[in-house]
Order: C-alpha cells, then structure tokens, then sequence
C-alpha cells in the first residue's frame, strides 16, 4: 500500500506557521521501512478539501489528513469528510464519552460541576460529530479523539497529538506493512556531464529493470564539489545491483568523469 499526507490549513499556506507534519510523517514511516508516496496542501475551504478527500477515499492509499477537525468556523475537514461520502454527521457514542471524561475532568481541576448541557460542553461535544460509520483514533494528549474512514485517518493539526496518534496507527493497524517498502539507493557523483545527454542511459535503465528507478540530483553551486550531478538508482533485491553496474558502464562509455560512490 502507499501512504500519503493531507496537510489542511491557511496558516501554513500563509507561513503564519511552519509545518511540521510533513518531515515527521516521512521519519515515522522510515524508521518502519515504509515510504511516503505523496503529500498536498490545501487551505480552510470547504470545497477544496472535499475535492481532495474525494480523491483520497476512493484512490486506494493510507492517507491521514492533518488539521481542521476542530469546531470553530475555520475548520471544515470533519464536514468536508462527510459530504464527500455523502452521509451524515453524527455524534459518535465513544467520541462522546471521552470528550465527557475531559470536561468532567477539566471541571474537577477548577472546582466546578461539570454541565452536560452547558453551551462550552456542547461545543466541544462537536469535535466528536464525525461522518457516518466512521471509527476513532485515540487521542493520549486530550482524549479528544480524531477518526478513520476506511484507510483515511483525521488527527488533530497540533503535532503534539497528531504524531502519536499517526505513530499509533502505524504500530497498530499497519505493523503487517512494516519493512515491505524498505528500499537501498547506490549513486555516484558525475562531473562535467550534462542531464540532458544522460537521459537516454537513465531511460534504458528503468525499461531494462521493472521496479528500479533512476534519480538525477543536479547541483550548480555545491560548496565542495561545486557543479555536478547525482546519478543512482533505487530498488530491492539483486535488480539494484545489476541496474547499478550498467549505469556505471554507461557512464565510463559517456567519458563522465566519475566522483565517490554512495550506498543508502
């Protein structure tokens, strides 16, 4: 399966906020040999994030979307959720309880009674409006939980919440996928070559070997090294190797002059 990110907010398009999904998803999934296969971000409209949550629930990925399920007036990721599936929302009966259990105990820290119809408790009772038959996610910060809908998971866009309920997810419900997408990378440092004349190489090597791919990282003003390029391939199992040795051939045939050798 491939995983992908849903980053909502105007704040990070707006760069009031950095993200922070986006380099801890990818460290979460490394370190379970897994990969990040896309990301996207999209504001707080409504429209917008239904389209992509569209795309989402039918595209066959784990994808766990970040941010706007809140209840105030900028959060529509919940509602979003919903009419792309086109069910209602509803109060989720375990949703309900926790964010009770977080009242109540917000209420006993000032000294209060804690008010089932008080107009703050059925506000917050909204967080736990979710679409239809969808499930929880456990929230270990606030008990206020976020939910899943098929393999689309919805956390909170607070990284102190969101990361452990994503991790969660990961050591939990896809512990089965841990190691299945690990892949070794082998390149080399070319200088004086140009990408352009190394196209046709790099072409012949991923029509030669299914499941290996060649990637050419260019830089003009390295501190060291200064202009050159990247050129390696990514795979598994002995296809890396041989894809590799003919990249190395071709580029002694292209008269490139060769740099270190990397392994990853």
């Amino acid at each position: 399966m491939n995983f992908g990110l849903i980053i909502v907010g105007d704040e990070i398009l707006s760069g009031k906020r950095e993200d922070k999904h986006l380099a801890k998803v990818i460290a979460l999934l490394g370190a379970r040999g897994l990969a990040l296969s896309w990301a996207h971000y999209v504001g707080d409209d409504r429209a917008r994030i239904g389209a992509e949550l569209a795309r989402a629930f039918t595209g066959g990925d784990v994808v766990f979307c970040c941010g706007g399920i809140g209840a105030t007036p900028d959060d529509h990721t919940r509602q979003a959720a919903a009419a792309a599936l086109g069910v209602p929302l509803v109060l989720h009966p375990e949703a309900r309880e926790l964010i009770m259990q977080r009242v109540r105990q917000l209420a006993e820290e000032k000294g209060w009674t804690a008010d089932e119809n008080h107009p703050d408790t059925l506000r917050r009772l909204e967080m736990g409006v979710f679409p239809e038959g969808a499930s929880i996610i456990a929230n270990p910060f606030n008990k206020i939980p976020g939910f899943s809908v098929g393999d689309v998971h919805f956390v909170p866009g607070f990284p102190v919440m969101a990361h452990p309920m994503i991790e969660a997810l990961l050591d939990g419900r896809y512990a089965n996928l841990h190691g299945s997408l690990v892949q070794s990378e082998r390149s080399v440092i070319v200088f004086g070559a140009m990408e352009a004349s190394l196209t046709p190489l790099m072409q012949g090597i991923e029509a030669e070997f299914s499941g290996v791919k060649v990637f050419s990282l260019p830089s003009v003003d390295h501190p060291s090294l200064g202009r050159h390029i990247e050129l390696g391939v990514k795979g598994r199992g002995p296809a890396l190797d041989a894809a590799y040795a003919v990249l190395m051939a071709g580029l002694r045939d292209h008269g490139a002059e060769l740099g270190a050798e990397m392994v990853r």
